[in-house]
């Protein structure tokens, strides 16, 4: 009976001394100062941890991988995918593909947000003239395949490239807003639209719709906008509003708290490609025990499991003229496109990353890429921007009609020296200067496209020359990528094989490109998103260093 009660107060000791610890204020390990106490001058930390992924997305832990090394053989001899090892830091990304429901939530808000742009509503809507065919019957999917209910669940296609960089925007923006908006920290969605039935919205300072670059940046915000849970401002030179009514001075979230999301985007190559291919369903400690050709594990592509043997493992057309199998039993039960949760998922848990339909990814297409790529998160495609100031003295963003930052082309790999940065300001806003990458596009529209020269003479040939897209009607356009091939900067790759692709695409290594601005019957896409922080997702059951804590500076010592 005495052992007992020695252990119980032991217990109660160690938990009395951790719930202690964890009250004592935290302090700077350099400086000693007490962190998030106005009095000692407001220095801020957050508890550090793993952001949960946006809405719609998974983990995915990264590593290394031969990029490429699934491919056994080059059928197609274009000697495009060689294999390298890379290493690919962890990411989110999308669980299934972008589906039409998905498409429709962002046309909506584009005609409720601006009913009088019909130009931009225009610019979203997906091609769905891609389904039309001298020589088959496919004029139903160009009026249905979009809008009717019954293909809600189906990927999006008809998307060029250009109009996915802008639904990411979108994405971004509305899921940021969505989280403020639910945690009080903008006005909240009831109050936004009024609790009951005739209640007046309140005024809002500001007409443009949320901009996660604008906000962060302190210029959304006021009467109208800002929530009953902002964040509390431990400045001391922070000041509560004039009708605060003495309430404690509050502001805006800043990337700081980590409350905001990363941005959604398209997955690089080397992202898909290891998403893809999920070895990690193969990994034990650190070592690969069985390689892939598909995401899925064996050569075939049919189950071998009991209740599934004989099923098709992904929608794909089989041989020439077979894309559903036989009336009475269709093998992949689909004839184009499938419900984006099909399929069994593979070891990352993703849907549908072989057939269905082929995806976009962010990078620019080369043939040789695999010589130039980068050891660590290998990516071709980078058009380095930054936002243009109105007020370099307030450090405010220059917006678009649309509430966006204006970017332009970055005038330097490096940080600027202050005088230089504001002199370029100057500069730029005394010309007039036009934003080349944003200029008369739409809501989100995409920045990283150079915009092309007027016509002009080339400097070395001499010879003129009007650049277009593709370059395909240029005497001479240094925009070509060699000088007899289409491919050029606008040229961006997609991979996974489609609905109507034999087996051979299904390999995660294959590759494929298209202009940024045409769109396919057969491509569609998925976003991603960076995860910041540690790389590692499931640490559980794993070894680890033990890390000492840093000893409390006692300034009365």
């Amino acid at each position: 009976m005495k052992v007992l009660f020695t252990n119980t107060a032991v217990v109660l000791l160690c938990a009395a001394t951790l719930m202690s610890s964890c009250s004592k204020p935290q302090k700077s390990e350099k400086t000693g100062i007490t962190y998030n106490d106005k009095k000692t001058g407001g220095y801020e930390k957050f508890r550090k941890t793993h952001p949960s992924p946006g809405p719609g997305l998974i983990p995915i832990e990264g590593g290394t991988f031969v990029m490429g090394g699934s491919a056994n053989q080059d059928v197609t001899f274009d000697y495009n995918n060689v294999r390298r090892r890379v290493t690919v830091g962890s990411f989110y990304m999308d669980e299934t593909e972008v589906a039409n429901q998905d498409w429709l939530d962002y046309l909506h808000w584009i005609s409720s947000t601006y009913p009088d742009d019909h130009e931009l509503y225009y610019n979203a809507v997906p091609d769905t003239l891609v389904w039309r065919k001298p020589l088959s019957y496919n004029e139903p999917y160009v009026d249905n395949y979009l809008r009717h209910p019954a293909f809600n669940d189906y990927p999006v296609v008809g998307v060029s490239w250009d109009q996915v960089q802008d639904y990411c925007v979108w994405r971004t923006d509305r899921t940021n807003e969505n989280i403020l908006r639910e945690t009080g920290r903008l006005v909240t969605w009831q109050d936004l639209n009024g609790k009951k039935k005739g209640a007046a919205q309140p005024a809002s300072t500001s007409k443009d719709p949320f901009n996660t670059d604008i906000y962060l940046n302190g210029q959304y915000k006021g009467q109208g906008i800002d929530g009953k849970k902002m964040v509390p401002d431990l400045s001391p030179n922070a000041k509560a509003d004039a009708g605060g009514k003495g309430k404690a001075p509050v502001r805006p979230a800043r990337m700081e708290d980590g409350i905001l999301k990363q941005a959604y985007r398209l997955p690089s190559e080397a992202e898909w490609e290891y998403a893809a291919l999920a070895l990690i369903g193969n990994t034990q400690f650190e070592n690969i025990n069985d390689g892939k050709i598909y995401p899925w594990n064996g050569m075939g592509v049919r189950s071998a499991k009991r209740a599934t043997r004989g099923l098709i493992l992904a929608n794909f057309k089989r041989g020439a003229g077979d894309n559903a199998g036989v009336g009475g039993y269709l093998n992949d039960k689909a004839d184009i496109t499938a419900p984006v949760r099909s399929y069994q998922p593979n070891d990352f848990g993703l849907y549908n990353m072989a057939g269905n339909v082929n995806e976009w990814v962010q990078d620019t297409y080369r043939q040789s890429s695999f010589e130039d790529f980068e050891d660590f998160n290998p990516f071709r495609g980078n058009e380095f921007t930054n936002k243009r100031l109105s007020d370099a003295s307030k450090g405010t963003y220059a917006k678009d009609k649309y509430g966006r930052p204006i970017k332009d082309p970055a005038a330097s790999n490096k940080k600027m020296k202050y005088a230089d940065a504001m002199a370029l300001q100057q500069a730029q806003a005394a010309a007039g200067q036009p934003n080349t990458a944003t200029a008369g596009a739409a809501v989100g529209a995409n920045s990283n496209s150079p915009t092309l020269p007027a016509p002009q003479k080339d400097a070395l040939s001499g010879k003129p020359y009007s650049p277009d897209f593709r370059g395909y009607g240029d005497t001479v356009n240094t925009y070509l990528y060699g000088n007899t091939t289409l491919v050029n900067n606008h040229s961006k790759v997609y991979k996974g094989g489609s609905w109507n692709d034999l087996a051979f695409w299904l390999n995660p290594a294959t590759r494929r490109f298209m202009d940024e601005s045409d769109a396919s019957a057969e491509v569609g896409f998925r976003c991603a998103m960076t995860l910041v922080g540690a790389p590692e997702i499931h640490p559980e059951g794993k070894p680890h260093y033990s890390v000492k804590k840093a000893k409390d500076f006692n300034p009365k010592q």
